[in-house]
């Protein structure tokens, strides 16, 4: 029995002894493979980092606005007798456009101006006869009221003949006509739309946080989609008194010329304000760098020498990074990038402390500070 069970113990501790054996020969097999192996060079496209010269600005939104604009109207009724312009043509101040029936008005202010007349001379007679006390001072002084009363409804009769003539009140463009030839023209109805066009206005909103750096008089550029190879420069000419307490933002108003009268009223623009002199930034494509919640980040490459076969040994370190302003695809990097560091463009998304590095520059990633998009 004794010799049956110290068999069966040795058995085990063959079988055992065989098997932690074989594990630790395989481990040992295992690590020396893995350590004949090294990280496959990653394929990534580089740039050298350089420093450029920025110009500080504010960006903005806003829109076009008319120095003068009106919805051009009568002030009586009428029927509508001539009409003097053209659509979309420009006018001077105190261009004829509209005329309305007037031909009654016109005979009773003749009428008028025979009674203003006559009352003139009886008025002129009897002051004459006055100095020689034939006729009354009561008789002269009742001469002179009524001579008056009848200069002032001459006066009177003359506007309203007047109001059935509409004049431009200012220089401008004219929009689409809304009356036509012998329509009845209501009193404030519609006629015709007028928009003076050079100089014009750019209305914008900046936070009130920017409100120390904007003053009268500062340039500004605006833009338009419309136009977008063409600048339209002008100045702040005013500021609102107020900030808006929903939005604390203040409006500013911008004049800019226009000679062109490309800009119409109701365009939505951009505006760019010059806010300082020019600074150097370390420039990047914004692909560049790894946006993460606990740090920006960049990868620069570092050359480590030749390798046994006499091949560049070159390899990627990762930095944090703090960022600035953005321009198009370029951001400034104000620290943990230098001036003649290569730094990955594309491909960081596979890499990591260490990796050994292929450069590929064949794409590079887009680094316009003034992109324009494109139909591809």
């Amino acid at each position: 029995m004794l010799k049956r069970m110290v068999i069966m113990l040795v058995l085990t501790a063959v079988v055992l002894g065989g098997v932690f054996g074989f594990e630790t020969f395989k481990s040992s097999m295992i690590r020396k493979y893995m350590a004949t192996l090294s990280n496959p060079p990653q394929t990534v496209s580089t740039m050298t980092a350089t420093s450029q010269e920025w110009q500080p600005q504010l960006e903005a939104v806003g829109s076009v606005r008319a120095v003068n604009g009106a919805n051009l109207s009568g002030e009586v009724a009428g029927i509508v007798s001539a009409i003097h312009f053209d659509s979309g043509s420009d006018v001077k101040k105190g261009d004829l456009l509209l005329e309305l029936e007037a031909r009654d008005d016109i005979a009773h202010l003749d009428a008028l101006k025979a009674t203003e007349t006559l009352t003139k001379t009886t008025y002129d007679r009897d002051a004459a006869l006055g100095k020689t006390n034939t006729v009354s001072k009561q008789a002269v002084d009742t001469d002179r009221g009524n001579y008056l009363n009848a200069k002032a409804l001459v006066e009177q009769q003359q506007a309203l003949v007047d109001y059935k003539s509409i004049r431009a009140p200012f220089d401008g463009r004219l929009g689409i006509r809304q009356v036509d030839l012998g329509q009845y023209l209501a009193a404030g109805s519609p006629i015709v739309n007028l928009q003076q066009l050079d100089p014009i206005f750019v209305d914008f909103y900046v936070p009130q946080q920017a409100l120390a750096q904007i003053k009268v008089g500062q340039p500004i550029i605006a833009k338009v989609d419309t136009f977008p190879d063409k600048t339209f420069p002008g100045k702040i000419s005013a500021i609102n008194s107020q900030v808006d307490v929903a939005t604390r933002n203040v409006q500013i108003r911008a004049t800019v010329q226009n000679k062109d009268k490309l800009l119409l009223p109701g365009m939505f623009s951009t505006i760019d304000i010059n806010v300082a002199a020019p600074e150097k930034f370390i420039t990047l494509p914004q692909t560049a760098v790894a946006y993460n919640s606990y740090g920006n980040i960049v990868y620069i490459v570092d050359d480590k020498g030749k390798d046994a076969n006499g091949q560049p040994q070159l390899v990627a370190r990762q930095t944090f990074v703090t960022t600035g302003l953005t321009r198009g695809d370029q951001v400034a990097v104000l620290s943990g990038v230098k001036e003649g560091d290569v730094v990955v463009t594309a491909g960081q998304v596979k890499l990591h402390n260490g990796v050994p590095l292929k450069i590929d520059n064949a794409v590079q990633p887009s680094n316009n500070p003034n992109p324009k998009p494109v139909d591809q």
